[in-house]
């Protein structure tokens, strides 16, 4: 062998051993947090105790609202489930990876696209700096198997690939057909052969259709079971729970629990799951090393009355771009590193990623514009942060934007499910969101000079703002 060989083996040699030197370090570093993120499905603004609904129990939450932090003024990164997912896991507004659409709101049972394999996933990041990943619940970004989890960062997967009524039984189409659709018995009166959807474990069906009574329990007891297996190892676990997304489904335990319905039930059960949780964390000395976030993926499904739930004093519902179909609740939840307080400053899941990034160690990518903000110093020290710009789109469209106070409206309509016209507005809406919450008073004409530099935010963010190719609008061959 010449000496130049040697060389190069030599330097390949050390690279090895100091990669695994440095991943060895990275997987055993106490520095380095567990991450649990738990997201609820439509769940609004006002639906729990600690956000002010009078009727609701959810004692766990609001003891991690006691304990940790919550955020008054957080928005999911769209006003539906797909958009608002990915923007969750990627950092980056969804127009910018193709998952969202003028044309399909979400992605169905039958989309031929996904989350495109490309994006960078907070769980590749943080998988690359030694955690384990894993997703259980609700996935909902491509149902197709290079779009799973087990494709997008997480080494492990158990749930559903899409939400849990978006493949109705062939029997009961017709009636899901219907303009009305959400005045049937598919929604009132459900049960969980009117919705063929599976549950996977990884990358294979193994329940079909799911008994969706279980839905919950199962996610409760799966994210459990991946916590108790971890050892040393930090870990990353995003827990998308179903409920109280509709059709709505409790277990037998839980029925009638509550003294507000089905919805009161659902809200009971998934607050009991996560109590169970942070039950786990304190008894087995994690809970200084783990920070949980709890959050929703967009306003609550108004249009289903009793079993939709609540923006409490918020405008509109899911799918609009009023704050009640976007501002959500946002817990914060680390004993001794999250500075308990009720924050006010603007957050959005967008956010997450770059948030949960910096707080594992990990580097943020630099080959792709990241829109989520850190959130870092306002958890750790509850001092004023945040971001001070947030769009509001409709499909790949901005409708509507908020800087720390006022929120300008260009076009409103109402949300998800309902007919009605598009109403454009020149000038545009405006209302001062720490005095009006509840978006009722345009004060446009008293703050031209608010109007005008929210137009100028606005034109500067739609001249960096790229538009990748429409993932939900494929559709593959109905069965």
């Amino acid at each position: 062998m010449t000496g130049d060989y040697l060389r190069f083996v030599g330097r390949v040699m050390l690279m090895f051993f100091g990669s695994v030197c440095a991943a060895f370090a990275a997987v055993t570093s106490s520095d380095r947090p567990n991450v649990i993120l738990i997201v609820a499905d439509d769940m609004g603004f006002g639906d729990l105790g600690a956000y002010g609904h009078p009727t609701f129990r959810t004692p766990q939450l609001d003891r991690m609202a006691a304990e940790g932090q919550r955020w008054t003024q957080f928005y999911a990164g769209a006003n539906v489930c797909t958009p608002s997912r990915a923007a969750m896991l990627t950092g980056r507004w969804p127009v910018r990876n193709g998952m969202t659409s003028n044309r399909r709101r979400v992605l169905t049972a039958h989309a031929a696209g996904g989350l495109p394999p490309e994006e960078i996933t907070i769980a590749e990041v943080l998988r690359e700096a030694g955690y384990a990943t894993g997703a259980i619940g609700k996935w909902h970004l491509g149902h197709l198997p290079r779009y799973l989890p087990t494709r997008q960062g997480f080494d492990e997967f158990s749930g559903t690939p899409y939400s849990n009524d978006e493949l109705v039984a062939k029997p009961w189409r017709r009636a899901f057909q219907r303009r009305d659709y959400w005045n049937t018995s598919l929604f009132y009166e459900p049960r969980s052969e009117y919705w063929d959807i599976p549950w996977m474990r990884n990358e294979i069906t193994v329940e079909r259709p799911v008994d969706q009574r279980t839905l919950t329990s199962r996610s409760t007891d799966d994210a459990l079971d991946f916590i108790g297996r971890r050892g040393e190892q930090p870990f990353f676990l995003y827990l998308a729970y179903h409920m109280p997304h509709v059709p709505l489904f409790v277990s037998e335990e839980f029925a009638g629990r509550s003294e507000a319905g089905i919805y009161g039930d659902a809200l009971a059960e998934l607050d009991d799951g996560v109590g169970r949780i942070m039950t786990t964390l304190r008894e087995q000395g994690m809970a200084q090393n783990t920070l949980v976030v709890f959050t929703s993926d967009n306003g609550p499904w108004t249009v289903f009355g009793s079993h939709g739930g609540s923006a409490g004093s918020l405008r509109g519902d899911k799918g609009s771009t009023w704050d009640g179909g976007n501002r959500v609740p946002a817990l914060f939840w680390w004993p001794g590193t999250v500075a308990p307080a009720v924050v006010r400053d603007l957050g959005a899941g967008v956010d997450l990623f770059t948030t949960i990034a910096r707080i594992a160690g990990a580097p943020v990518p630099e080959d792709r514009q990241i829109d989520g903000v850190d959130l870092t110093p306002v958890l750790r020290t509850a001092a004023s942060g945040g971001r001070g710009f947030m769009p509001f789109f409709r499909g790949t469209t901005v409708w509507a934007v908020r800087d720390t106070r006022f929120k300008m409206h260009l076009a409103t309509q109402l949300g998800f499910g309902l007919e009605t016209p598009r109403m454009e507005h020149e000038p545009p809406l405006l209302f001062d969101l720490l005095d009006d919450p509840s978006e009722s008073r345009d004060v446009a004409a008293s703050h031209p000079e608010a109007v005008a530099r929210l137009r100028e935010e606005l034109d500067a963010f739609l001249d960096h703002l790229t538009h990748g190719p429409d993932q939900l609008v494929e559709q593959l061959p109905e069965s």
